[in-house]
């Protein structure tokens, strides 16, 4: 279970009147968030030192917990007790699985610039842009000409 897959069921799906829950928002003070994730709140403000979880802060500095923290504190506690991961590890672990939904959240970007033409620029046989279609290589047009690259002209 990985803190992107954890997230609480939403209220208002399927013709539901019931208000959403904003899994991000940070509400939850440290002891409700300890007793959620099953553990001291002496834990928490290791964790949150150590760069693990990063709560939000309120102005007077007290920490403010998402459930998606919740649902982090609860992998690592798993990775911790469950696979004998060290925090070190951990940490790695955490970070790598960001950058895995960073990445995902770009592919998705620019799946959306391609859009619905599900087009891609190619250069054709003259060097000219041409529009060529997803998934397929452009034909070659064999014409035996020598091109010579002269990398001080641009």
């Amino acid at each position: 279970m990985s803190p992107a897959s954890a997230d609480p069921p939403l209220g208002g799906e399927g013709g539901d009147d019931r208000p959403q829950v904003d899994v991000d928002a940070a509400v939850l003070p440290i002891s409700v968030a300890a007793e959620l994730a099953g553990m001291h709140p002496q834990t928490l403000r290791q964790y949150d030192r150590l760069g693990l979880v990063e709560p939000r802060r309120t102005a007077g500095r007290g920490r403010r917990y998402s459930l998606r923290d919740v649902a982090t504190l609860r992998e690592v506690q798993r990775l911790s007790q469950e696979d004998g991961v060290n925090l070190a590890g951990i940490a790695r672990i955490l970070e790598l699985e960001r950058q895995v939904r960073s990445l995902g959240d770009e592919v998705e970007r620019l799946r959306g610039l391609v859009g619905a033409h599900r087009r891609v620029f190619t250069a054709g046989a003259t060097g000219d842009v041409v529009a060529g279609q997803m998934g397929r290589r452009p034909s070659r047009i064999r014409t035996g000409a020598l091109v010579l690259w002269d990398p001080r002209r641009r």
